[in-house]
């Protein structure tokens, strides 16, 4: 069924897509959370022209199309925009068949194990072991993630000695018990990154994500062979050329493909499948409450290869208040450390109308 129309209702931070079919179909979907209103104008410029018009079923040509017709821009922005065509159609393809996206990719609704993921990096090692212990007794999560040195902070740690009190500071307070993960968000040189990854083996982390400048797939790859620990990484990554490069080349132990940012369903699933092909595991980034958790939740229930875990965010209102108010009734309930993903039709959630009220909106449609 042909694409009749494209909208999108956004703020800086967050950006729902709308797409309806000539029969009336609709299907929900969101670009990549962060500018989110500069991605809406880049799928109105360079997504939906090539849309309109064109069966909404079909949507790995429907990607490649506006990947060729926007050859001379293979960057972010594109990507981004490409995911809200396609989760919004995975949506639609969803509700038409009367079921969850995850059973169309050959999964099933039910439970995912979690793990708290903290995005803080201005808050002490007591602090933020007092916050997770206590979301552990509260919520039941069996695994954490917390920030060691500083972002893309070239060999410098948020402040001196942090990342050296807060990796056994985590591990005293959580026990054996409690899986603990890190991310080094680009922090280190590969020297730095290997001295790093010994003091978080001696402590049992599990995994290293991100320790070297993304960008430099030779200087974590060195990282990657150095160490016995798990390193992780491809949130940033949008070109399938480069994931094919980065799998290839073993450069990470673990994949983590961002739905939103990598473009979507369809190419994460790509993703997921040559890094099953090659042995490893996938688990994606989904670094905050707006729907890309959802749709990881979706992926995590399908793909052969998923991750030990599902990416959680922990923070509130005062770290994401854009988070608050985006949907009729929340899909993130933590039981048992455990997100549960229900049998509704499509990603089976509803944007709330009060939050679409003050959005900012425009349409791209067929003409007539």
């Amino acid at each position: 069924m042909k694409i009749r129309s494209i909208e999108t209702f956004c703020d800086p931070n967050v950006c729902f897509v709308r797409v309806t079919a000539e029969d009336g179909a609709t299907g929900w979907g969101q670009v990549a959370p962060y500018y989110a209103d500069i991605t809406a104008t880049v799928l109105h410029r360079q997504v939906a022209p090539y849309c309109l018009g064109r069966d909404g079923g079909d949507i790995d040509p429907l990607l490649e199309l506006v990947r060729d017709r926007e050859h001379k821009f293979p960057g972010s922005y594109l990507r981004r925009a490409m995911g809200g065509i396609d989760t919004a159609l995975w949506d639609m393809a969803g509700k038409r068949a009367g079921k969850p996206v995850c059973a169309l990719i050959g999964g099933t609704p039910g439970p995912l194990r979690a793990y708290g993921s903290s995005m803080k990096r201005d808050i002490t090692p007591k602090d933020e072991a007092e916050r997770l212990s206590r979301l552990h007794d509260e919520q039941g999560f069996d695994a954490f993630k917390f920030r060691i040195g500083a972002e893309v902070g070239h060999d410098r740690d948020e402040w001196p000695g942090r990342t050296e009190e807060i990796v056994p500071t985590m591990r005293r307070a959580m026990g054996d018990d409690i899986a603990l993960l890190v991310d080094a968000n680009s922090c280190y040189s590969p020297q730095k990154a290997i001295e790093v990854g010994h003091l978080l083996q001696d402590h049992g982390i599990s995994h290293y994500e991100e320790p070297c400048p993304y960008w430099h797939y030779e200087q974590t790859k060195e990282v990657t062979d150095a160490l016995d620990i798990d390193v992780t990484g491809g949130e940033q990554d949008c070109s399938l050329v480069d994931w094919k490069r980065m799998i290839d080349g073993r450069v990470v132990d673990i994949v983590q493909p961002d739905i939103c940012y990598l473009g979507g369903l369809s190419r994460s699933l790509k993703v997921a499948a040559m890094a099953h092909q090659a042995g490893i595991p996938c688990t994606p980034h989904a670094a905050n409450l707006s729907m890309v958790t959802l749709f990881t939740m979706h992926f995590l229930r399908a793909i052969p290869n998923a991750g030990k875990y599902l990416e959680f965010s922990i923070e509130g209102p005062d770290y994401y208040p854009w988070q608050e108010g985006l949907f009729v009734a929340s899909p993130y309930q933590i039981t048992d450390g455990k997100v549960t993903l229900t049998d509704a039709p499509g990603w089976g959630v509803e944007v709330h109308p009060e939050w679409l009220a003050r959005s900012s909106y425009r349409i791209s449609e067929l003409p007539g």
